[in-house]
């Protein structure tokens, strides 16, 4: 399948998505950690909490008790899990670079990747969603969406032609990553633009239960 021609007929369909909804890197990071298994709309509600109760910086979250940040954040789900990795998280920024953001993100990305996901609750897709959309880093986020589409599709991710069911197993985030950024240029505009595409898709057509698989623009990439 030519990935290009699949982002092409997204972005003609759906036009720019204007993702990642955040003002800042911090925003991103905070989003990115929320977001772990819930609706982006939980995670609002969150974000306009903490900012309208001026606990929303790092040094604002990290100077106050786990246990209150977990009652702010109560919203996203697992919030006692989430509290803990989100001081995890910004924690590493402020003694990795005091907090600036920017350069943190200039030393070497794979080194900054593989520091993010050793931390504790820290996966590929969180890892990658904040190099992404914070650090400007070309990683391709593989979510849940872009898996979807890749079974629906049939898609095999190397020549040896994987069983269809291969896609869906978290354990090959990387190979399904890599299958992404070797076919297409590594551009942080394209990455940027065609993981928004794929969530738009697994919204509107590529749904978990009753796809709309005769609607979906995409459906004469099954011939």
């Amino acid at each position: 399948m030519d990935l290009l021609k699949v982002y092409n007929r997204l972005y003609e369909d759906f036009g720019p998505q204007h993702w990642w909804p955040a003002d800042s890197a911090f925003e991103v990071v905070l989003g990115a950690v929320l977001v772990q298994n819930t609706s982006w709309n939980n995670v609002q509600k969150c974000i306009d909490q903490l900012r309208d109760e001026k606990i929303f910086s790092p040094e604002a979250i990290l100077s106050i008790p786990e246990n209150v940040l977990a009652e702010k954040i109560r919203s996203s789900g697992y919030y006692h899990q989430k509290a803990r990795r989100l001081r995890d998280v910004l924690s590493y920024f402020q003694q990795s670079a005091g907090g600036d953001f920017a350069r943190c993100f200039s030393r070497n990305p794979e080194t900054l990747r593989q520091e993010l996901l050793a931390l504790r609750g820290v996966g590929p897709e969180t890892a990658d969603s904040i190099l992404l959309y914070a650090g400007n880093l070309p990683f391709f986020v593989v979510d849940a969406y872009t898996r979807r589409f890749l079974y629906r599709h049939h898609v095999r991710i190397d020549s040896k032609g994987q069983p269809d069911d291969f896609v869906l197993q978290s354990k090959n985030y990387e190979r399904i990553r890599l299958f992404f950024e070797r076919r297409i240029p590594r551009d942080v505009s394209l990455y940027n633009e065609f993981h928004a595409l794929f969530v738009e898709l697994g919204k509107k057509y590529c749904r978990k239960t009753s796809p709309l698989c005769d609607q979906c623009p995409l459906r004469c990439f099954n011939h």
